[in-house]
């Protein structure tokens, strides 16, 4: 393979690298914890659209573990918005693990 060839499949695995984060900011994710109590989404991007709070878990005494509960929820949300963009790379490139990519 010559270094034509190899940039024109660079340009060509860019393009569909741009292509599937475009796809990607339209796909969310749900966490739910405290048996529903919160609820968060996030799309490709780690971006949280959405937080959900039930008010039965509204304690004004109790103020942690509310914020526990949204940290959880948070935090798990955002960990499967990152193995959904892993596996859509993966797809991508073959299950090739190029560095820097994801």
């Amino acid at each position: 393979m010559n270094i034509n060839q190899i940039m024109k499949q660079a340009k060509k695995l860019q393009a569909k690298m741009a292509e599937m984060q475009e796809e990607l900011a339209k796909k969310t994710v749900e966490s739910s914890v405290g048996g529903g109590m919160v609820k968060v989404v996030a799309n490709g991007r780690q971006e949280i659209l959405s937080i959900k709070i039930d008010p039965e878990v509204v304690n004004p005494e109790d103020i942690e573990m509310l914020e526990d509960l949204i940290l959880s929820a948070v935090n798990d949300a955002l960990k499967r918005s990152q193995q959904m963009v892993s596996e859509e790379m993966s797809k991508l490139t073959g299950g090739l693990k190029i560095p820097g990519l994801f």
